[in-house]
């Protein structure tokens, strides 16, 4: 078994043509979200993937072997629901106000700037309808937000000196 034990973040600090032709492994975010599990790559190689704990893997993240080989990472497709505003009965800023109560429940939540996304539950899908959104069922990967403190899915490559 080959052995993972570090994370490049989006692949920052390598040659693009080296994360090309790296081989791939496709991860719903039931495993992405923990810092150790086993995969098979695109190549028919076993992973065990130690990562250090409270670490999370992105799609477009490339995991570091022990041997130096490169493993990008896919953000599989998955059962999420999606979630848009209803053009006939509301405005955007529903779904701000959608984020704002599944923020509340603690529930991982994808922000898109035209829907959210977050794993199957038809307690909150029932909710998210009574607010006159549009609840649709979809195959899709799933990035959610990292929070405050943690990483986010879709940082933009700097950062501020507030």
């Amino acid at each position: 078994m080959l052995i993972a034990n570090k994370l490049m973040p989006q692949g920052r600090g390598l040659a693009p043509v080296l994360v090309k032709r790296a081989a791939t492994v496709e991860l719903d975010w039931d495993v992405r979200q923990k810092s150790r599990f086993d995969a098979t790559d695109s190549q028919g190689r076993r992973i065990g993937v130690f990562l250090p704990r409270g670490s999370a893997v992105r799609g477009g993240d490339v995991l570091v072997a022990e041997d130096g080989s490169l493993v990008r990472v896919i953000a599989a497709p998955q059962q999420v629901l999606r979630i848009t505003h209803c053009p006939a009965h509301g405005t955007a800023f529903d779904l701000t106000r959608a984020a704002y109560h599944l923020g509340n429940r603690h529930v991982p939540i994808e922000l898109r700037p035209d829907h959210l996304q977050i794993e199957p539950d038809h307690v909150l899908a029932d909710l998210l309808r009574a607010m006159h959104l549009i609840v649709t069922e979809v195959q899709a990967p799933f990035e959610p937000e990292g929070g405050a403190y943690g990483g986010h899915a879709h940082g933009h490559g700097h950062d501020h000196a507030h």
